[in-house]
């Protein structure tokens, strides 16, 4: 059997745990945690409070400092509500594609790293080679953020990371972070003929979504010279307003869901102070005038730091001599590489497979991207 063979066998018993974010991970974790301690690794099953989801860590060769970390997650995203043509979580080949839930984000790169693990490991001299594979990135990144957490504790770390999201096996350096927020405003219902008396939860609601757009325009006056992004500055954007159930009822209760995608951290702590202060000096207590009661509250959901392109880093000059590429590229949607670089460690995105296939129905990966991966780790081993 070919180390191909071999991954794409693999793969396809890592697509049959159905690890939905919603589910546990710890039948597939602990498969993965069983094939590298039979080569040799020092493994490391980090569960989450919950019990119900873990972390693994594994490291091969010396315990020394300088090592490179490859990681992915093991959740996926749910199939419900989608038109499949087949078992989402029986992977099945067509036309030099492999169709099932995770094949392209991310089980292939889990699969081509742990197939590449014995030959890897025979070449290890004087560089380690570590694995982390997390759980609940498609909900906030939870999983590398509980890891960063243990091992930052750690004095020895990688110095340098390929995660393997699906870029096509393009070097990507940078992405912005994501910031997804749930305000809610409580207020008094009443009757609609009398708005006086009420204090109206959707009103307020729009004039929060109002000063949300006057600091969306705002932050294009804070682009940084030197940004890559497209667009170049921080974004904003207004997911859902809900409230209100009929048209003569003033509604007590309103929900806006939005998020925001900064290109700096400063960006983030700006329009986050900039809201409360509107809150605070502006709309509570307009509404606790009416009604004592009144509230806005606001709920983290996901807060997740972006990866911040490195001048001439070792992990993008790495990915590219083991790819071929000429330079790094730059990737809308959000990562968990932006945890691993607040670690200190360098860190680039490299992986098999289309992002426009990912969180899709007949989710596919190109067997053509699965050989070109592991013909990246085989021109790693060397290096180790």
């Amino acid at each position: 059997m070919t180390t191909l063979d071999d991954t794409i066998a693999l793969l396809g018993e890592l697509v049959a745990y159905p690890t939905v974010s919603a589910d546990s991970n710890l039948a597939c974790i602990g498969a993965l945690a069983d094939r590298l301690e039979n080569v040799g690794a020092r493994v490391e099953v980090m569960k989450s409070d919950c019990g119900e989801k873990a972390n693994l860590y594994a490291t091969l060769g010396p315990d020394v400092q300088g090592g490179i970390l490859l990681s992915g997650h093991s959740d996926v995203v749910p199939v419900e509500g989608q038109a499949w043509t087949a078992d989402p979580f029986t992977m099945s080949t067509r036309e030099g594609r492999l169709y099932g839930r995770g094949t392209c984000d991310m089980k292939g790169f889990i699969a081509a790293c742990v197939a590449m693990a014995p030959a890897l490991a025979a070449q290890i001299k004087t560089r380690p080679l570590h694995f982390a594979f997390t759980y609940d990135e498609e909900t906030g990144c939870l999983g590398a953020k509980s890891l960063a957490e243990q091992l930052k504790s750690r004095e020895i770390l990688p110095s340098l990371a390929i995660i393997g999201e699906p870029t096509s096996m393009r070097v990507v350096e940078g992405h912005k972070g994501c910031c997804e927020y749930t305000t809610r405003f409580t207020g008094r219902g009443g009757h609609g003929s009398d708005p006086a008396a009420g204090v109206n939860a959707v009103e307020y609601a729009a004039r929060y979504i109002a000063r949300l757009m006057e600091l969306r325009e705002s932050l294009k006056d804070r682009t940084p010279p030197e940004s890559r992004f497209e667009p170049p500055w921080t974004t904003i954007n207004t997911g859902s307003l809900i409230g209100g159930f009929a048209h003569n009822v003033i509604p007590a209760e309103a929900e806006v869901q939005w998020e925001m995608r900064p290109v700096v951290d400063a960006d983030a702590q700006f329009v986050r102070t900039e809201m409360q202060r509107y809150i605070s000096d502006i709309l509570l207590p307009a509404m606790q005038e009416v009604a004592p009661e009144s509230a806005i509250t606001t709920e983290t959901i996901g807060d997740t730091p972006g990866l911040m392109p490195a001048t001439h880093g070792e992990a993008a000059a790495l990915a590219c001599a083991l790819t071929g590429s000429n330079g790094g590229a730059l990737v809308p949607f959000n990562t968990e590489a932006g945890v691993f670089q607040q670690l200190g460690i360098d860190v680039v995105i490299c992986g098999p497979g289309s992002i426009e296939q990912a969180h899709k129905p007949d989710e596919f990966l190109e067997i053509s991207q699965l050989s070109q991966c592991l013909a990246m780790l085989e021109r790693l081993g060397p290096r180790l």
